[in-house]
């Protein structure tokens, strides 16, 4: 079967549901989503840009006047808003998944979990230290242990698991639609975590 047929079919048993990439910050999710969407001719949203945009603000700012607290509510509005939808990808906020109401919609769809190693992700957030208010500490290292730490417990809710090492964002978006037919064969799978490799 060639790639375009076997794409149609999973999109086919996939029925429109929504995938959700959950992840750390710097896991992936904003470059793999679009290369996934396309595979599966799927629309791609970003989560923390749809806040930006309705706020008018950026995560950063908004996490200054709001605090954390106050972000996470706008965050949950808009996931609610997503959900509403169908036939998409979307990459999700780092801490999204610490609101157990979140995961009301979430599991609405599939969730993946891009699991690159700790190392490279602190790597990558060194390098690229980019709108991460959760992170905008001279010592970050102890946080962003600690923020590991608090939210694997759960990812590991996630219905698949993918392990990254230095593929590029089209590989790892190649490596999900690989593994998803393995949580698709039977509906009462869904919720039990499968893990990969690349």
């Amino acid at each position: 079967m060639d790639e375009f047929s076997s794409a149609e079919l999973l999109k086919q048993r996939l029925g429109g549901r929504n995938l959700y990439l959950v992840g750390m910050m710097g896991s992936g999710k904003s470059s793999t989503g679009p290369h996934l969407a396309k595979e599966l001719a799927y629309g791609f949203v970003d989560s923390d840009k749809v806040i930006e945009q309705a706020c008018g603000e950026s995560i950063s700012t908004i996490f200054a006047k709001e605090g954390e607290l106050g972000f996470r509510n706008v965050e949950t509005q808009v996931l609610n808003a997503i959900g509403q939808r169908h036939s998409l990808v979307v990459a999700t906020g780092g801490g999204l998944i610490t609101k157990s109401q979140n995961w009301g919609v979430l599991h609405q769809g599939i969730v993946i979990w891009l699991a690159p190693s700790r190392e490279k992700l602190f790597q990558r957030l060194q390098s690229d230290p980019g709108n991460r208010p959760l992170l905008k500490h001279k010592n970050s290292r102890p946080i962003f242990e600690n923020l590991c730490e608090e939210r694997e417990r759960f990812y590991k809710e996630a219905d698949l698991e993918v392990k990254i090492f230095d593929e590029p964002p089209f590989e790892v978006a190649k490596l999900i639609l690989k593994n998803l037919p393995s949580i698709l064969s039977k509906p009462e799978d869904l919720g039990a975590q499968q893990t990969t490799e690349g």
